[in-house]
């Protein structure tokens, strides 16, 4: 489930709470809980329809098979840029791998059973920040799963040519 921004109703009612709960304690409080000017702005969660400004990552790859497409490359998202080739598929790909509570660029498991296949010599990194946390990921095609998560990163990660 992607991230969301809280409704304007939730923020009436959050508002109200705290006003509630200030005049519990103590009448001058109350008063002050809820005068406008003294009211400040409820802070909203990051989402991913207001992504974090800082969206940022420097992708390196090695070995794909394509001259072309080895390098270092810089994304930037929201708005997309950069030196990626194909930077605003990749930002679009990147919102919708990002969901809560997972990390989209989270290795293998260390238990998966993975076919014993070489999808070749092909490594990337990618490092910087992605939805307000940091990222250090590492890429290579040794077996189905770390092909099957290469693949799933494309076009973040060139196709190669093996």
């Amino acid at each position: 489930m992607p991230l969301r921004r809280p409704s304007l109703f939730a923020a009436v009612i959050a508002a109200a709470s705290v006003a509630s709960l200030a005049s519990a304690v103590s009448p001058a409080v109350a008063s002050a809980a809820t005068a406008p000017a003294a009211a400040a702005p409820i802070p909203l969660l990051p989402s991913r329809t207001a992504p974090t400004a800082g969206d940022h990552l420097t992708v390196t790859v090695s070995h794909s098979g394509g001259p072309a497409t080895d390098g270092t490359y810089e994304l930037r998202c929201h708005p997309a840029g950069g030196t990626h080739p194909a930077a605003r598929s990749a930002c679009a790909l990147l919102d919708r791998l990002t969901t809560w509570g997972s990390d989209p660029f989270a290795p293998v498991a260390s238990d998966s059973q993975c076919t014993m296949q070489y999808g070749g010599p092909a490594t990337a990194r990618v490092t910087g920040v992605w939805a307000g946390r940091p990222v250090k990921a590492n890429f290579k095609r040794s077996n189905g799963c770390e092909i099957s998560r290469w693949d799933r990163f494309e076009p973040l990660l060139p196709a190669t040519a093996s």
